[in-house]
């Protein structure tokens, strides 16, 4: 059997390719891969791997954006932390979900439900595929430009023109201006990034959302990171992972 997994998190890749391993030595994972925009080009370039192990929260934003882009005729088994997001999996017709930290029982059956398909379950698999779009995307004309952020009992519209960078922690979530003024946000950079223009806004890590055109300069790091530097003071370093170095270069380039 030859897998791919999409896994933003070693821990969690290493965990996941070890538990494969026990339960079949000869299954060959081809590749790791973090982002939604690896996948894109890992499918576009290779044959089509059997099975995908997928995260549904990925580097650069929810796993469910990749029907937007292109058909995906593999199946899908999604992994989570939140139990949550199991609708959306079922609804993208995900032929099973595993909710982390993955138990050898439950990755067991899924792997039991897969060898049970037969060729018509495949077929009807890949029909039911073509064509799914992840619920409540923008397309491409309905990005938006304005973000309303409350203050108090105010709504405060917000160009996102002006924004040079979005960061979150597990409680909260801020937005940086240009001009170095912060505001408070009440989303998740999950569901911020979904509605913003793919062409201005990146999502670096899981902490930072950052705009292209706010970007000062990058610093290679040492472990083949990217530090991005922004003309504003940043409650942490925004580090670009090896793995996403290059999607962002490609980025930065337009």
């Amino acid at each position: 059997m030859r897998v791919l997994i999409v896994e933003d998190e070693t821990a969690a890749s290493e965990n996941l390719i070890a538990m494969l391993h026990e339960q079949d030595a000869s299954i060959e994972v081809l590749d790791v891969l973090e982002s939604v925009q690896q996948v894109e080009r890992w499918l576009n370039a290779h044959p089509d791997p059997d099975l995908i192990f997928m995260d549904i929260h990925l580097s650069d934003g929810l796993a469910f954006s990749l029907f937007d882009r292109m058909e995906v005729k593999t199946p899908i088994i999604f992994t989570t932390a939140y139990d949550q997001y199991a609708l959306n999996a079922f609804s993208v017709n995900s032929m099973d979900y595993l909710l982390k930290p993955v138990k050898t029982r439950d990755l067991k059956r899924a792997l039991d439900k897969f060898n049970r398909w037969s060729q018509p379950d495949m077929m009807a698999y890949v029909q039911r595929m073509m064509g799914l779009a992840s619920e409540g995307a923008p397309k491409k004309d309905t990005y938006k430009n304005i973000l309303l952020v409350t203050l108090r009992d105010k709504l405060m519209p917000v160009d996102v023109s002006e924004i040079a960078c979005i960061y979150s922690t597990e409680r909260n979530t801020v937005i940086y201006l240009k001009n170095g003024k912060t505001l408070p946000f009440n989303k998740s950079l999950d569901a911020i990034i979904t509605s913003l223009n793919p062409k201005e806004f990146f999502r670096a890590n899981k902490q930072y959302i950052v705009a292209r055109d706010a970007v000062l300069e990058l610093v290679v790091w040492f472990d083949n990171r990217l530090l991005v530097h922004l003309p504003i003071d940043l409650p942490e370093p925004m580090y670009v992972s090896k793995n996403r170095a290059s999607d962002f270069k490609i980025w930065m380039m337009g």
